[in-house]
Order: C-alpha cells, then structure tokens, then sequence
C-alpha cells in the first residue's frame, strides 16, 4: 500500500460510492477536494440522500468562508447542507444507508484528508447505526437547509472573499 494515500479521502468517497439510500455526513468543516466533492454529486444523482450538517456559527473565518463557495457545486446536484443553528457543532460523524456508522477526529477538509493525524471508528453494528441515525435525525431538526441563494443573493465582496479563501483551500 501506498503510504501517501490519503485513506480519509478514500473512504468519504468509497462512502459516497457505494451508498444507495443515504450518506449523512456531520462536520464543523466542509472544504472537501475535487474527488469528493464528485462522490457527493454522483451519490446524489443516483438517488441517495446526501445530506452534510455544518455549524452555523464558525471557529475559523477562512474554512467557514471556503465552505460557501462549494455551495455552487452541490446544492444543483441535490447534495443537501443543513447549517446548525443551537451553537457551535464539532462532531465528525457519517452514516452510510443503514449498514455503517463512523464517529472520528476527522473532519471533511484536506488537513484531515492529508495533513492531520486522525482516527475514525468504524461500526456496522445495527445498534450503534440506529444511535447514529436517531442522533443525526434530531440534529436535523435544528438545522435551516441551504439554498444556492444563501451564495449567490450575497454582496459581491463576500462572495469574492469566499472565493478568495477557497484558494487556500489546500492548506485548510
């Protein structure tokens, strides 16, 4: 094996690739590269519920303003974002249809694709799988669901500077 393979990025998009009813993914963090951003929308076409749970509020200006400029690159293929709104969400969960279940450190952003030493645990245990989903379903109900327009209906300075922050989106 290839010890330069980013295995985080592999598994999001082997994730996207083999779900058929749903990939829920949580994240305080949404800078994803080219391969998985195409995992999502490919998921998504084929009928899966792509769903991502990002924070409202952000910790970090740069990644918070760089995950506005993927709006353009989801939201038309039926990936659906979900902005937390009771406060500041941190977990790093993802539900894969009804089979799997992972809970880790890492986030949905290259320093954990490629930079970050990180751990995620696996479980296809039904139990675990089922807490996930109650979890994530009441998560949902705190969220507002992003539209294209929350991008494109912004002034022209923000939406140059969530473009200007994507550019830096190999560093976050």
């Amino acid at each position: 094996m290839n010890t330069n393979t980013p295995t985080r990025h592999t598994f999001v998009a082997e994730a996207a690739n083999t779900s058929r009813k749903r990939l829920w993914i949580a994240s305080p963090y949404f800078v994803p590269d080219e391969g998985v951003v195409t995992a999502l929308q490919t998921a998504s076409l084929r009928g899966t519920d792509v769903r991502i749970l990002l924070p409202q509020k952000a910790d970090h200006l740069l990644v918070w303003l760089s995950s506005f400029s993927f709006l353009e690159d989801t939201l038309p293929f039926g990936v659906r974002i979900f902005r937390y709104q009771p406060g500041f969400l941190h977990q790093k969960v993802m539900l894969i249809d009804d089979r799997l279940a992972s809970v880790g450190t890492a986030n949905l952003d290259n320093r954990s694709f490629r930079l970050n030493f990180e751990i995620t645990a696996l479980s296809s245990d039904p139990v675990f799988v089922q807490q996930i989903e109650a979890m994530l379903t009441e998560d949902f109900k705190a969220t507002i669901e992003t539209k294209i327009e929350d991008f494109t209906k912004r002034p022209f300075w923000f939406r140059a500077a969530c473009r200007l922050a994507r550019l830096m989106a190999p560093l976050q």
